[in-house]
């Protein structure tokens, strides 16, 4: 069993930037893929950004540029450098840790991102 715990959200004005963590309580050494996922109001939860074990990233076309996921596998957390912050990336981030004996992965509880115009 693996408990993932997000910090790092909070309020910032467009333009800004803001680091998500992200920390399991087990090892991720083994983890097929970390992710980030964000959900706002009223929409569907979308996969934000990707990265395995090889340390191969992969971004959603709207965060492009802008955000850079990383992890840190002997610190057992991911991060999510948010830079140039948009009205539109606010929304709820949450981690998913998938395994290969969990395909669906684990969740955290998720962290509020807002960001002002």
């Amino acid at each position: 069993q693996v408990q993932l715990v997000e910090s790092g959200g909070g309020l910032v004005q467009a333009g800004g930037s803001l680091r998500l963590s992200c920390v399991a309580s087990g090892s991720i050494f083994r983890s097929s893929a970390m992710k980030w996922y964000r959900q706002a109001p009223g929409k569907q939860r979308e996969l934000v950004a990707t990265i395995i074990s090889s340390g191969s990233t992969a971004y959603a076309d709207s965060v492009k540029g802008r955000f850079t996921i990383s992890r840190d596998n002997a610190k057992n957390a991911m991060y999510l450098q948010m830079n140039s912050l948009k009205p539109e990336d606010t929304a709820v981030y949450y981690c998913n840790a998938v395994f290969p004996t969990r395909p669906l992965g684990y969740w955290g509880q998720g962290t509020q991102v807002t960001v002002s115009s």
